[in-house]
């Protein structure tokens, strides 16, 4: 007898979420038929059926009492797990993933599978900036990192920085200063952005390829398409990525100069 067919193989799992169920629930430990049903919600005749599948590939065992998973059964439950996390993944950045900075996002997309993703709509054009303004509109603390500082992020980080109610760290392209540097009202709002005890700004001469919020509760990014105009938003609270991008943040931090209000121009 030959290998069995790898793909064959995926198939046979794939059609049925149940199996990949109970094989994940005997990966972890070993359990009664009694208790297996319950674990997975499944009639006993459908419980019965899986575990003769399983069982006739040798990927779980039993020993009287329990069933559990065997090695090899364990072997295959990652890879069909990896494989399953790797799909929601693409599934969910699929509509994004042209602006997806390869380079820059250094983070498994598998830790994106469940992010929430905002995109522009007919009725609500610019719903990825007020994903982000409802985020850091939120938190206590937000670290900032970006290449544009948009008009309604310093309004509100302005607002909130003056009131005592946000401590922000904020790391912002030579570009994004000297742009708002060029208009008077931005200009003041920055200023006073400075003046607060509880806000740092830095300046960074290094491209910055992506928009990055880190709050709280949430890990944010603003994509944007090779024209600068923004495309879509993606933010999760993935422990993974938060430390990702904490990292990052760190990174530019310590190679950017402090701002001062009194390097702004005039």
């Amino acid at each position: 007898m030959g290998d069995p067919d790898p793909l064959e193989e995926v198939e046979f799992l794939a059609r049925s979420a149940n199996r990949i169920e109970v094989l994940s629930t005997l990966s972890a430990g070993a359990y009664t038929r009694r208790e297996l049903g319950e674990a997975v919600d499944a009639s006993q005749p459908t419980l019965g059926r899986i575990l003769r599948d399983l069982g006739d590939r040798n990927w779980v065992a039993y020993d009287g009492e329990r069933y559990r998973a065997t090695a090899t059964g364990r072997l295959v439950e990652a890879g069909i797990t990896d494989l399953r996390d790797r799909l929601e993944a693409e599934g969910r950045l699929r509509e994004v993933a042209e602006w997806l900075p390869d380079e820059a996002l250094d983070v498994d997309l598998r830790h994106l599978r469940d992010a929430t993703v905002t995109t522009p709509t007919a009725t609500r054009p610019n719903a990825p900036i007020r994903r982000m303004l409802e985020l850091l509109g939120e938190t206590d603390r937000a670290h900032l990192l970006s290449h544009a500082f948009n008009e309604g992020k310093l309004d509100l980080v302005c607002e909130r920085t003056a009131d005592g109610t946000l401590t922000t760290r904020g790391v912002f392209s030579e570009v994004a200063i000297e742009s708002v540097e060029a208009d008077p009202s931005l200009r003041e709002r920055l200023a006073e952005i400075l003046a607060a005890e509880n806000a740092e700004i830095r300046v960074t001469e290094e491209a910055v390829p992506l928009a990055v919020e880190v709050t709280d509760e949430r890990t944010h990014l603003l994509l944007r398409d090779t024209e600068g105009i923004v495309r879509a938003s993606v933010d999760t609270d993935d422990p993974t990525v938060r430390e990702w991008a904490l990292s990052l943040h760190d990174r530019y931090w310590e190679s950017a100069t402090p701002l001062d209000a009194s390097d702004l121009g005039g």
